[in-house]
């Protein structure tokens, strides 16, 4: 698909109005060939190969900000899952080493995350694995970059209950450890996680992929806002393909400058993400998307069908845009990151079981949300347990990325600071699910798993 420079200039108003910007550049990284017996040597190979390829990536990242005037918020890296390098090295010990040296590479070279410290259990569990959830709350909170991420169930392969019931208490383990329970900010579960994700915390470098990709991440809420706002007398069709046209010139802007970027780094284009991206800017709201919609305030009856509207017209504008979408690909609606969500919170018209809801028809899932430290550790595994649920059966990507803050109750705020935001601290069932968690296993693979 041939890209003209004009049309990314038809982007300009939207770039100096309406925050739009390339949310990230995710350079997928495989370590598999970092691998040796002499630990020693295998953390250099990694150190050496995250740094050297990361400084690529910054420096020619900066010159295509500066040719474009199209800011690039984020630049990070994604590697192999690590457990699954890790298992000849198999000690907490070593795993807190190659963390701690894959936040060095990434601090040397200028990377706000990198993303990977994971594993993939959605039918089991290695030692590797095991340890790996072990060590996740001394990696969580003694590196400032190391985002970790475990896939626990998909649409083919059911939901690995047994792996759930191992992070509720990991969970609550790491936000004593962090400040303000940031590590937990930094690990999201999934189910059906893709591949090609280039959004933290839950990017990393898939099997499948090829050695070394580039995957970008736009987004573009207020530029989105913007035009529903011009537009407030159409009806739900109309509205959807202004959202559409709009969505497109924002996708084409991400699918030029990814595609360029990847040339003067000589490595391959992977995908754009073209996911509506929350941030705590003014303006840069998902859920004031939706309000412009004619919904008083998110979480209110008719908000998951407006979410429905914006995440169908999301992926077909973007569709149309670029050959290579891939990722998440939708709507996010993380609360802390989303001041529009805050809002709702405080308010009372959004609270847990309807986010559950929306997340129904989002792209991911339930994010970036607060619940009070003494909730039971069997009760957050029953949270996880029931979003990824969602995404089994409905044959889509679901995540959760919880925060149990420790000595705060509902109503009480927690900070994190920066792109993470605050957020409020949200009211948990008081009823107990214990005794069907302790039974484990393995949720069977639905029926649409047998496609074949």
């Amino acid at each position: 698909m041939t890209i003209s420079v004009d049309e990314v200039f038809e982007t300009a108003r939207m770039i100096l109005y309406h925050n739009l910007d390339i949310r990230t550049t995710t350079l997928g990284i495989n370590l598999k060939d970092c691998i040796h017996s002499d630990f020693k040597t295998f953390k250099h190979n990694v150190y050496q190969k995250v740094r050297t390829k990361a400084v690529k990536l910054i420096g020619e990242a900066k010159k295509l900000e500066v040719k474009y005037g199209i800011p690039i918020v984020n630049k990070r890296i994604a590697v192999t899952p690590v457990s699954l390098i890790m298992e000849s090295h198999c000690t907490k010990s070593k795993y807190l080493q190659m963390a701690k040296t894959l936040d060095r590479a990434a601090a040397d070279a200028g990377v706000d995350f990198i993303g990977g410290f994971g594993a993939l259990v959605q039918k089991g569990l290695t030692k590797s694995d095991s340890m790996l959830i072990e060590v996740l709350p001394d990696v969580l909170s003694q590196t400032r970059r190391v985002c970790s991420f475990l896939n626990v169930g998909s649409t083919a392969a059911g939901l690995n209950l047994d792996a759930v019931n191992l992070l509720g208490a990991m969970l609550k383990e790491t936000a004593q450890k962090s400040k303000n329970a940031v590590g937990c900010a930094k690990f999201v579960v999934f189910s059906n996680a893709p591949e090609d994700n280039p959004f933290m915390a839950g990017a990393f470098h898939g099997v499948g992929e090829p050695d070394i990709t580039l995957n970008i991440g736009i987004s573009g809420p207020g530029v989105v806002k913007s035009v529903v706002e011009k537009n407030s007398e159409c009806d739900l069709t109309e509205l959807s393909e202004i959202i559409k046209r709009t969505v497109f010139k924002i996708t084409r802007a991400g699918e030029l400058v990814g595609r360029e970027l990847a040339a003067v780094l000589k490595i391959p284009f992977g995908i754009v993400d073209i996911s509506l991206a929350s941030t705590t800017a003014t303006g840069d709201s998902v859920a004031n998307v939706i309000e412009a919609f004619g919904i008083e305030h998110v979480g209110t009856h008719g908000s998951t069908l407006a979410v429905a509207l914006l995440m169908d017209a999301v992926k077909k504008g973007g569709a149309m845009a670029s050959g290579n979408v891939g990722g998440l690909s939708g709507t996010f609606i993380p609360v802390s990151e989303d001041t529009g969500m805050i809002e709702a919170v405080k308010k009372g018209a959004l609270g847990l079981d309807k986010l559950e809801a929306l997340t129904a028809v989002c792209s991911v899932g339930l994010d970036m949300f607060a619940i009070p430290g003494d909730t039971p550790p069997e009760t957050i595994n029953a949270i996880i347990a029931d979003e990824l649920a969602i995404g089994i059966i409905n044959n889509k990507t679901t995540g959760v990325r919880v925060v149990p803050a420790p000595g705060k109750k509902a109503g009480d705020q927690v900070s994190f600071g920066g792109l993470l935001g605050t957020v409020p601290v949200m009211k948990v069932n008081r009823f107990s699910s214990r005794e069907f968690l302790q039974r484990g296993g393995r949720l069977p693979a639905p029926l649409t798993s047998l496609r074949n």
